[in-house]
């Protein structure tokens, strides 16, 4: 069975320098401690605009758009979420990896917080597969946080960017750009 790496990004605030670590190096602590640096409030980020604009720019790229930009804006930490070939079926091995995200997100300093959750593909198959493929990874993401890990799922959005926003541009089919993000959407109202 092919096995495609896809990168989660963490995003936990602004001005942070962004992080890169292996599934098998990420720990608790070291999640806890990039995303307890969240110390000022998240833009304003409207969920169904973003989806809306994401199924409209089909093909278009979505970083320039207003919405998606104030995303683009914000640090990431990265981590290796491994999904079977052009599934939505995540990876036994990488749930340790989702299971360390859910730990980090009921730490007591996080628990106020909401998160939407952005999934993304590189450019192998046609753009709207790749926009439907990525909306299904992010979902499959707040699945399992939300069953699995039981993270309350009020604090959870998901959609999906498909190959729109590579974070590789000069090599769409890369597997760099299969990914999926954490942003921190600030507090719960």
């Amino acid at each position: 069975m092919i096995v495609h790496g896809l990168r989660i990004s963490l995003v936990v605030g602004l001005l942070m320098a962004p992080c890169i670590g292996s599934a098998q190096q990420l720990d608790n602590t070291q999640i806890m401690t990039t995303l307890g640096q969240v110390k000022a409030a998240a833009p304003a980020v409207d969920v169904a605009l973003l989806v809306e604009e994401a199924n409209s720019n089909v093909g278009k790229g979505v970083a320039t758009l207003p919405n998606w930009s104030k995303l683009s804006q914000l640090s990431q930490l990265i981590v290796e979420i491994d999904f079977e070939n052009n599934s939505t079926a995540i990876e036994p091995k990488s749930y340790r990896t989702v299971g360390l995200i859910a730990d980090a997100l009921h730490h007591p300093d996080l628990f106020r917080y909401k998160f939407l959750i952005v999934g993304h593909s590189s450019a192998t198959g046609t753009a709207k597969h790749n926009l439907e493929l990525s909306q299904k990874r992010a979902d499959a993401i707040n699945a399992a946080l939300s069953t699995t890990f039981a993270v309350s799922p009020d604090r959870l959005f998901s959609v999906g960017a498909g190959e729109e926003w590579p974070i590789d541009p000069g090599q769409p089919e890369s597997a760099d750009n299969r990914r999926v993000q954490l942003i921190n959407l600030g507090l719960l109202k």
